[in-house]
Parts: structure tokens; sequence; C-alpha cells
């Protein structure tokens, strides 16, 4: 039985991977070519909309069908959908059809099939994992993702520099193939309960009853405020800063690859710190932590005068996040029942998706009036301050107290 869980979490490890591979290929792909051929804070923010509108739209359907039918299958389903739109859309720039507005196309259907396939890969977790391990594997994946998220802006940027970007996103359209057979041929996946059983509600019904959910638990419900007023004030630090770096330090690529290359690294660093640690005994000491350390960090985006303090900041933002998104995650997958658990994720990627793009309709304008700088100060301030109202808040502390792991039972 050990083996088993095993054996199926690190075949879906490996699928999850290979496809976070080629999507941050294109998605680097994407926000460069539009940042260093526009330099135009609109510009930045018509792609972010196209980017996560899509998502909050989807969403609360999305995470209904998370919790109604077999979430492996919705994984597979959804990598597919985005290949074969990745693929027409290489298809038509290998053609000539290589505006601007194309590239915003391909961050929209791509923000589809995200809306469908995270709640679902959030949701996974607990039937794979036993839940004294949850917080280990967690960490492991934010590990393996920020190991990923380290090769691909290097790969990314050295195939800029002498391909097309549609060479890009025909990788995109080989790793998704990858993973889509990975999840369907080798992986086994029991469906959970409610997808298993007949369904008794209608899909609104559903939909409705999960809505019910999130507002009777306080707990969801403190969880999502706290995160909409981080996504608001972390916009202008994950939107614009490499405009900001393009205008300050100067317009070239490696920057923007170094850039990336120290958050990813900080992020490596903070899944295996996560990984080795696991937290404090309680999980909201540990984000709050983190809260404060990235607002730290944002200051210290502003302020830098040399690059290289720069990217020394972002490595530490990067190593903060981990701290910040393995505790949050377990605390929701412990908490909450897995059969609303689709729902409650879908809410999660749907305040994210609505709350950045609201901040970025007001920053990414402004960004061209105002210097960044001083949209970052707003934003490290707010940060600031929230993390010491979550070391106060009643219900985020109960939620996260840890049950210490039972002890082995002495030999007979």
């Amino acid at each position: 039985m050990d083996h088993a869980w095993k054996r199926n979490t690190a075949l879906f490890l490996i699928s999850q991977t290979v496809s976070l591979f080629g999507s941050l290929l294109v998605e680097y792909a994407i926000v460069w070519h539009i940042t260093l051929s526009t330099q135009s804070g609109a510009m930045m923010t018509i792609s972010i909309i196209c980017g996560f509108l899509p998502m909050f739209v989807l969403s609360p359907f999305a995470g209904v069908w998370a919790d109604r039918y077999n979430r492996k299958v919705l994984i597979a389903a959804a990598d597919a959908g985005i290949a074969l739109a990745t693929l027409v859309v290489a298809v038509l720039f290998m053609t000539g059809h290589n505006a601007i507005w194309m590239l915003f196309v391909a961050s929209a259907i791509r923000s589809f099939g995200g809306a469908v396939q995270n709640p679902a890969v959030s949701a996974v977790f607990p039937q794979l994992v036993p839940a004294d391990r949850l917080t280990k594997v967690q960490a492991t994946y934010s590990s393996i993702q920020s190991v990923v998220a380290l090769v691909s802006p290097m790969l990314a940027g050295a195939l800029m520099s002498f391909a097309r970007i549609e060479a890009l996103f025909f990788i995109d359209v080989a790793t998704a193939a990858i993973a889509v057979f990975v999840l369907l041929a080798l992986l086994k996946i029991p469906s959970h309960e409610k997808a298993a059983g007949k369904q008794a509600l209608s899909y609104f019904q559903d939909m409705r009853q999960g809505f019910d959910y999130i507002r009777r638990s306080p707990l969801v419900r403190t969880y999502c405020l706290y995160s909409a007023v981080f996504f608001l004030a972390v916009a202008p630090t994950a939107f614009l800063t490499p405009l900001q770096v393009a205008r300050r330090f100067g317009g070239d690529v490696w920057r923007l690859t170094a850039m990336e290359i120290a958050w990813s690294s900080g992020m490596m660093a903070g899944g295996m710190l996560m990984a080795v640690w696991g937290g404090f005994r309680n999980r909201v000491h540990s984000m709050a932590l983190s809260n404060f350390v990235v607002g730290l960090c944002t200051l210290g985006f502003a302020l830098s005068p040399v690059f290289w303090v720069y990217l020394a900041f972002m490595a530490l933002c990067g190593v903060a996040m981990p701290v910040f998104n393995t505790p949050a995650t377990v605390m929701l997958q412990q908490k909450v029942d897995g059969n609303y658990l689709g729902r409650v994720f879908a809410v999660v990627n749907m305040l994210a998706s609505i709350t950045m793009p609201a901040g970025m309709l007001v920053f990414g304008p402004m960004a061209d009036v105002v210097r960044i700088e001083r949209l970052l100060l707003v934003g490290a301030a707010v940060m600031l301050g929230q993390s010491l109202f979550m070391l106060r808040n009643r219900v985020l502390l109960e939620a996260g107290r840890q049950q210490p792991r039972p002890r082995p039972e002495p030999q007979q």
C-alpha cells in the first residue's frame, strides 16, 4: 500500500512537471515579447487581463466539475485542450499572422485551460497522499516547480535569441502530449466519493451548494479575504517588475532571464526548506512570516539602486513564497470537506484571477504616468500590515494548528 501511493504520486508529479515545463516556456515567451516590443504598461495590462479574466469567468464552473467528475480525466482534458489551441496559434504565426493580439488570444485560451486544471490538481493530492505526508509532498512539488521555473526562462531566453516564438509553442504541444499519456495510460487514481456516486443534485445546485459551504465556513471566508487583499497588493510586484527592470536597468532579454532565474532559485530553496523543516507548529505563523518577507522584498524592489541588489531581493522573495503556499494549501486540503475541495480551490483561483487584473487596471495605466517604484511602495505597506493582522486572527490561528504525528505502536 505504501509503495502504491508513492508510485502514483511520482507519476502524477512527473506528468505535471512535464506539462509545466512547456507551459512556462510559452508564458515567458509571450510576456517577454510584449514587454520588449512595446514597453507599455497598458499593453502589459491587456495581456494580464487576457491571462486572468477567462479563469475568473470559468472558475465557478470548473470547481463544480472538479467535484462532480474524475479529476484525473479533467486534468488530462484541460492539458489536451490547451495543446490543441497552442498548436493552432503556432500554425497561424508560421503563416505570418503574428500580430500582438494573437498573443492575447493565446493567453486567454491558456487561462481557460488553467481554470479547469488548477482546482482539479489541488484537489487530487489528498486522494493520492496520506494526510501526514501532505506537507512534505506539497513542498517537494513546490521545489520541482521551482526547478522547472529555473530552467524554463534560461531555455526560453536562449531559444528567443535565435528561434521564432512559434518554436516554443510547438515544444509546449509536445510536452502536453507526454503529460496526457502519463495521466491516462500509467496513473491510477480512483474517483473520489462524490464523483464515484450518482449525482443527486443538478449542476447549478452543486454550484450553489459550494458557495453556501464557503459562506458558512469561517476559515474559507477569512482565508479568501486575506488572499484578495494580498493579490491586490502584490499585483505591481507580480506584473510590473519586468517593465520596471526594462525601464530602470535596460531592456535586455538577459536581465529578464536573470530576474526569473533569481526568483526560481529562491522558490526552489524555499520548497526544499519546507520539505525539510515543514514550517512552524502553527501554519499561520509560517504564512505571516512569508507575507512579511514578501513585503520587505517589495520595498527592496522599489529602493534597489543596483541590478544585483535587485536580484538578491528577487531571490529572497522566491524563498518566501513556498513558506506561504505550502502550509496554506495543506491547511485547506485537511480542513475542507473533500467533496468540496474543487469548488473551494476554484474560488481561491477565481479571487486571484479577478483581484490581480483589477489591481492592474489601476496600476498598469498608472505605470505609464507614475514611477513603478511608488506603486511598489504602496503594495509593500499593505503586505507588511497584513502580516501583523494575520497573527491576531483567531480563525486562522485555530485552523493553522497542526496535530502532532501519532507515535508508532511498540513492537510486541
